[in-house]
Parts: C-alpha cells; structure tokens; sequence
C-alpha cells in the first residue's frame, strides 16, 4: 500500500498513514482525541470532521448526526483515506480534558485527608524503605552478599524476604561501589517480601507509590508519599479506551470483534496511566524508579483490559469472569512506567459487573464496620449498588447506559470544557440560563445538566410524566425537526459549535431508561433483602457524576429514592480513596480481600424482579407516586 499525507486543521498537523487507513485512526496518530461511543462502527455520529482538500471513501451505512450533515461532512471512522488529503476538525467532535473528580465536594466532604488515622487501620505501606550499614565481608567471614542482606533484615521483622532477579544481578557492584551502605525498597503483601530496589547511601527518606483508580470513563492516580501516607499530588484525565466505545459492554465487544481488539484496549489503558504518571513525577521531580508500588481499582472489565486478559465472557451468560482476586505482577509485565520491578496489586472484584472500585468505595466509606443499614451507589455508565451494614452486604448492578456521562443523547458530552452542567428554566417565560464546565461557550450537555433539566421540565409541565413534550402552542423553543418533537437548549448563536443545541424526545427517553434501570436495581435489591427504603439510614454516593449531582432533581426525576436529604452523603472518588488506603495499610488490604469473597452479589437478570421494576420505573418519576410522597402536590 502506498503512504499518503493527512493534515489535520486547525491544528495543521501532518500525519503519514498508509492507503486505506480511515481518517479516526489517522486522527489517533497525529495526537487529536475525537468524540465516538459506538466502537468504530459509525451509529453514533460524533466523530464529524469536514474534508477541506482531496477526497475520501465513505463506507455505507455510517450516520451523521445533527451535528453534522453540511457538504464536505464524514464520519471519521469511516471514511477511507486513498490519497492526500487536509480535514478541519470541529470543536465539538473532540474529545478533550474532561472534568476529572480529583477531591471531595467541599459542602459535604467526608473522608478528609488524615494521613496517618487511615480511617482506623494500622499505618503499614506496602513498600517501605530500609538504611542498612553492613560489615564488609572478611576471609573469616564470607557469607554471600544475598545472605548478608537478610540476615541485617531479620530485626526489621524480615524472616524470609525474596530479590528480584534485576536487583540481584546489580547487588554485588552496588554493595561495594556504596562502601555496603545501602537502602533497600521492600514490597510486602500477606506472607510475601520483596527487595524490588538496593540504591547506594541513605535514600531511606523519599519512599513514593501510586493508587489508581481505572474508570470507564476517566482515570484517576493519587502520587503518594509512603512515609507520611500523604497525597502529594493528584492527576486525572480521560481513559484513552473510549475511542472504542463508551461503556465496558461497547469494549468487550471491540475486544473480540477486532484483529487487535485486545491489544488496542489494554494499550489505551497503558498509555493513559503512563500520561498521568508522567505528569506527577515531572511535576514533583521524582523519578519513576522511585515509585515501588501501585494499587489499582476499577471494575472487572476495567481490571482485565488493565492485565491485558480477554473479559469476554463477562458479557456472556452466566456472567463468569476470568478472575476476581488479581495476582500481583510486575510493573513491567504491564508496561507501567514505574520502578520496572515495583508491584501492580489490584484490589479484587466481586462478580462480573461489581469490580474493585466497589469493593475499594465499600472498604474506604467503613459500610462494612458500621450498624446503621447503609445503601451505597456508584452512578456511572453502570449503576452498581450495595446494601448492608456489618452483619451483611449484598451488591447488585445494572446497566445505567452511558446517557449520564453525555452518551445516546444528540449533545450529550462528558463533563468537558463547553458541556452545559446546571440548567435554569424561567417558570413564567420559560426562558433558559446554562453554566457550563470552564465558563466556555455551550458545545453540548453532559450528565447533570440533563437532570436539571429534566426535572425542571416536568415541574413546568414541558414535559408529561413519559417524558413527551407538551403541547405547548407558540412556544418559542419547542419545535419539530424530521418529525420529532425537540426543545432548544441554547440558540446557535450562543453556541460554540454554531448550531442549537437541542434536546429530543428520544433524548428523554434514553434518560429516563438510565435513571430507571439504577431505580428499579435500588428497588430489587431492597425486596430481595425484605426491607423497605424507609430502612435506610444512610446512602452514599459516590463517583465524579454523583458528586455533582442534585439531590433534589434527582429524586424529583425518580433516579434517587425520596429519603430526608439529611441521609445522603457525598464521598467522590470512593474507589482511587480505597485504593490509597489499601497501599497505605496491610490490614486494609486484606480486609478490601475479606470483602471480596464475603458481599453477596445478586444478578438482576435472573427472575422477573428487576424487569418488572425497571418497567414501573420508565415514568417521571415512578409509576408508584407513593413511593415519593414528598413530591406530592
């Protein structure tokens, strides 16, 4: 095949592909994101570019949506790049930084940093630091510089401590060449040791690990340091793997379906982690090497993609994935851009669709260590749900769909600079005020804005109980377009993609399908256990979507139940939180362990319970008003 020259505007970046390579991958090469949640496949309509020069083949059957369709017009992931050819890419078809939950909401923060408290667990990192001062080998005494290490280890509580090969093939020169002053990096899990480093002198005093949170969506690390079980810095930014599709069902799919599906997504996740710790250690001048462990959480397709393992009969019944409880491996089986001998340890799932990060939210949030019967949700584009107390825990999920971080909904986007995330309608002009992420000029709407606006809607009659628009005569923002009914956010005008931006009844309808699905698996796990909602004395919510959510939409669209706000509490970023107490504590860890065999996970799809409740739950907000009495009129 011949090579031709792709230029992408207005970046003006010059890219050599070969012929026959379509204008998303060409994109992917030159360093652009672009927006798509449908695996390549053309459904979703997000990745429009505009041809400027030359020409390209576009496959049939791709589908441009209303944000597109001008002359000149293709979906990148399918058109087909045959010879030269310069393409200007629309603001809003980028996948840009999105809003990435670093920290706490400062109005209800819990779990503030308290580093050496560790939420009650005893204070033991994972990866220590050890200053030994040996004496020098002696004819008389000519033990092997191995056994001279673990014999100086041994009243540091070391009985029976292993060295990586890397690390002993150096150790001789090291030991002479530092005049046998050396420190030791120790990793230390359960009944395994590990000397992963022997630097020379006294480094005893810069002990660093990494705990990673690996979402669907966005990924999330924590750099901190091992000595005082301080954050020293936090970095998050997008999961490269959602160039392949949206949701962790889309993934599996591209996994299996594609030549190098497998490879493309557990190098994404690579590639996304090594950004972020780039960034820490170049922003803190620290050195990769001098990062010994890391401890991950996700759920357990993100966990298998990470590992590089094929999650593909998570999607298959009955839901059996490869593992649960992930070995520790080496940071450079994977690829991470640590100490090549450091740790990746992972905290472990608990079924196919309840992953590490509840398991990590649970253990951090102390459900498990508490009486009060506690409801705990995870809201993203799968709603995973835990009820329970220190008696018991019982964990369900459901598949939200990706409508809540912008996906299925015509512009829907992630919490980026430019998305819509508060909404205010006018209840005597219907007038609309926006604020959107970065003060930037409106590209579309992503999560919470969409629950602001669907529950203002309904309080003013926009919108009947189903979600279809009222007939509203004259109204100035309700219209048709192609034979669906469709209201006008923000005029093109004030727009910075230059078109209205527009909310449909399908839109509506794919929303209210995501908040009824968390509702009904709410409501199924609640009859399942024979308590009612009244019982819950506590919810928890916890991700970077919940963190911004309204409580009070939430529950006047029938997403949340209707209990006293006084009950909800807001945590974050529960699962890179867990993570971090796990790498600052053994006991934690095995405990986070305990909880993985010990929650009882329940599949939703077995019995006619959750699809009855998730049909009741298709009305704003529920085909049962008595189930929210403080919304009666």
């Amino acid at each position: 095949m011949s090579d031709v020259v792709v230029t992408f505007l207005p970046d003006n970046v010059a890219v050599t592909v070969k012929s026959g390579t379509n204008l998303f991958e060409a994109a992917t090469l030159a360093g652009i994101e672009l927006q798509s949640s449908c695996g390549h496949k053309g459904t979703c309509g997000r990745c429009v570019v505009e041809v400027k020069e030359g020409k390209v083949q576009a496959k049939e059957g791709g589908r441009l949506s209303k944000k597109g369709g001008k002359p000149g017009q293709v979906l990148a992931c399918q058109a087909i790049v045959t010879e030269t050819v310069t393409v200007e890419i629309p603001s809003d078809s980028r996948l840009t930084e999105h809003q990435v939950l670093l920290a706490n909401r400062e109005e209800k923060a819990i779990l503030e940093e308290k580093p050496l408290e560790l939420e009650g667990y005893a204070f033991q990192p994972l990866s220590i630091k050890v200053f030994l001062e040996l004496e020098p080998p002696t004819i008389l005494g000519a033990a092997d510089d191995l056994s001279r290490l673990r014999s100086a280890l041994k009243p540091y509580g070391f009985t029976d401590v292993s060295i990586d090969t890397r690390v002993l093939r150096q150790l001789g020169e090291v030991l002479r060449s530092s005049n046998w002053q050396v420190t030791l990096t120790i990793n230390r899990l359960e009944d395994r040791a590990e000397i992963i480093a022997v630097e020379p002198g006294d480094q005893s005093r810069r002990s660093y690990g990494i705990a990673l949170d690996i979402g669907t969506t966005t990924v999330v690390a924590y750099l901190v340091d091992l000595l005082t079980g301080k954050t020293i810095d936090r970095q998050g930014g997008y999961n490269r793997q959602s160039r392949y599709g949206d949701d962790v069902i889309s993934r599996i799919i591209y996994a299996n379906s594609n030549p190098n599906g497998l490879s493309d997504l557990s190098g994404a996740v690579t590639e996304t982690v090594n950004r972020l710790l780039g960034k820490l250690c170049d922003r803190n001048r620290i050195r990769p090497e001098e990062i010994g462990i890391l401890v991950s959480a996700g759920n357990t397709t993100m966990g298998h993609l990470f590992y590089g393992i094929n999650p593909k009969y998570i999607r298959f019944e009955p839901y059996v994935p490869t593992v649960t409880d992930y070995p520790v491996v080496k940071a450079q089986e994977l690829g991470i851009n640590i100490n090549p001998a450091g740790w990746i340890v992972s905290l472990p799932a608990v079924a196919s669709y309840v992953g590490g990060d509840i398991v990590s939210g649970v253990l951090v949030t102390g459900v498990a260590r508490q009486h009060a019967l506690t409801l705990f949700i995870d809201i993203g584009t799968n709603g995973e749900i835990v009820l329970g107390n220190n008696e018991w825990l019982m964990a369900c999920a459901c598949s939200a769909g990706p409508a809540f971080e912008g996906g299925g909904i015509t512009f829907g986007m992630r919490a980026m600079d430019g998305a819509i995330e508060r909404v205010k309608i006018n209840p005597d002009t219907h007038e609309v005020q926006v604020e959107t992420i970065g003060s930037k000029k409106p590209m579309g709407i992503c999560g919470s804005g969409l629950i602001d606006l669907i529950a203002q809607m309904r309080e003013l009659d926009i919108i009947d109980r189903t979600g279809k628009f009222s007939e509203l005569d004259g109204h100035p923002r309700l219209r048709r377009e192609n034979g669906e009914a469709e209201f006008v956010l923000v005029w093109g005008k004030d727009t910075e993609c230059k078109k209205d931006i527009v909310v449909t009844e399908s839109d509506l309808k794919t929303l209210i399908y995501s908040k009824g699905a968390v509702f009904a698996g709410i409501l199924s796990l609640v009859k399942q256990v024979g308590v009612s909602l009244e019982d819950i004395e506590k919810v928890i919510i916890a991700g970077g979507f919940g963190n911004y959510l309204n409580i009070r939409d939430a529950v006047a669209i029938g997403l949340l139940p209707d209990l006293p706000p006084e009950r909800y509490e807001f945590v974050g970023n529960s699962s890179v939180k867990g993570a971090k107490l796990a790498l600052l504590s053994e006991p934690a860890f095995k405990e986070a362990k305990a909880l993985g065999r010990s929650i009882t996970y329940v599949e939703l799809s077995s019995g006619n319970l959750f699809m009855n409740e998730f049909i009741s739950a298709l009305f704003l907000p529920h085909t049962n008003l008595e189930l929210f009495p403080s919304l009666a009129s």
